[in-house]
């Protein structure tokens, strides 16, 4: 799916929310709840990445950024308090992905490439290709504030639970000086590369906030868009190859159905 589908997709649900905001109302529809407690099954897209902030001296150009397909299927409930009905808290589980592959041209970028079998540290400068997965368990605890019959906004913490890990990928075009930026000079060129993996060295638990709101399209039906940022880089604080932080930072859009 090409990167002008997510935009054009994430542009359309922005102006339904807009409309909705914006105070579009119809007589009748409104959120369902049982005994003052609402039930909601999610389903959605997540676009975004792991991101240095802010963009380190040694990322010099981004050649192309790729977002993958990184689904996300959940559920959640949110307590309505009386007597107005206007404030909520909920409580969800989502299990999800969340992933990118970029490429780009750095120097004096902190690597440990892996070469005939054995791992060589050092500093790289030329281009790296990077794909970056996370399969994960999350659950958010938010505030939730109810504009109208329709349309709701929430905020809160969310903590996740990494089941799977992936941070790999490859170098190329350029040359690594082992050790340190003044060490030997290894040179790739001529179509030659090396791998690396770093998949060990992510965290298995993260946590962060999240923001975001809801429209109600039909009685059982609402649209969701929610931005997640992450607050705790991703490497375990023993990682040093890596010497600036990442944090994921992903948008949301998604669909709900409302019990």
């Amino acid at each position: 799916m090409k990167i002008g589908k997510y935009i054009a997709l994430i542009t359309f649900a922005a102006s339904a929310l807009t409309a909705a905001a914006q105070g579009y109302t119809t007589p009748g529809l409104e959120w369902s709840s049982r005994h003052g407690v609402h039930y909601e099954i999610n389903a959605g897209l997540n676009i975004g990445g792991a991101a240095p902030l802010p963009l380190p001296a040694e990322i010099r150009k981004i050649n192309s950024y790729n977002p993958n397909l990184n689904l996300m299927i959940g559920a959640t409930a949110t307590k309505w308090f009386e007597p107005t009905q206007k404030w909520g808290i909920s409580a969800g589980i989502r299990f999800e992905t969340k992933g990118m592959k970029t490429d780009a041209t750095v120097k004096n970028y902190g690597m440990e490439i892996i070469q005939d079998g054995s791992r060589v540290k050092g500093n790289w400068t030329g281009k790296v290709e990077t794909k970056y997965s996370s399969t994960q368990l999350c659950i958010p605890i938010l505030a939730n504030y109810r504009i109208n019959s329709r349309w709701r906004v929430n905020a809160g913490p969310y903590i996740a639970l990494a089941l799977n890990n992936d941070f790999n990928g490859r170098v190329y075009d350029g040359y690594l000086r082992e050790g340190d930026p003044t060490g030997n000079k290894v040179i790739f060129e001529n179509g030659s590369e090396a791998t690396y993996d770093f998949s060990d060295e992510i965290k298995l638990f993260q946590w962060g906030m999240q923001v975001g709101g809801s429209w109600l399209a039909f009685r059982h039906l609402a649209v969701n868009a929610n931005l997640t940022w992450g607050l705790n880089e991703i490497f375990k604080s023993s990682f040093k190859t890596v010497t600036f932080d990442l944090y994921p930072i992903y948008f949301n859009i998604g669909f709900g159905y409302a019990f």
